[in-house]
């Protein structure tokens, strides 16, 4: 994908600015994404930057939701046998929550700005998905 010309200003088919809806698309996650893009029709870049959000928001509370879940259940299960070793799987497992978390925050902070600059931005495994479902 290319990005516009510099200086350039399109607009979407929302009647914003290219790079102000596909700011917006990310800023309430899979909501916002999903919006986005089923309600633009023109501009690839804005559906590019929906679908984007759509994936990397809506798969993020996924991951969330079933580490959180196997978390508790491990420590849980693990904590009838051993008290000690309950509470550690709970620790690791918020651990990589955690870390998840954080990676996917500095994602999405970095999407925020690719898209207000007017670029696209491939995030690593979400980007090809993103662009393959943007163009249709």
């Amino acid at each position: 994908m290319e990005n516009p010309p510099p200086g350039e200003t399109s607009k979407s088919s929302t009647g914003l600015d290219e790079n102000i809806a596909a700011l917006l698309s990310y800023i309430f996650g899979w909501v916002s994404g999903l919006v986005f893009f089923l309600i633009e029709k023109n501009s690839r870049f804005v559906r590019f930057h929906a679908m984007q959000s759509l994936i990397l928001s809506g798969g993020f509370g996924i991951i969330m939701f079933i580490l959180w879940f196997v978390a508790i259940f491990l420590s849980l299960i693990v904590g009838y046998a051993s008290n000690l070793l309950g509470s550690l799987i709970w620790l690791l497992g918020m651990l990589l929550i955690s870390v998840i978390s954080l990676g996917v925050l500095i994602g999405w902070v970095m999407c925020l700005v690719k898209a207000f600059n007017k670029e696209y931005f491939k995030l690593p495994f979400i980007g090809n998905y993103a662009e393959k479902f943007s163009a249709k």
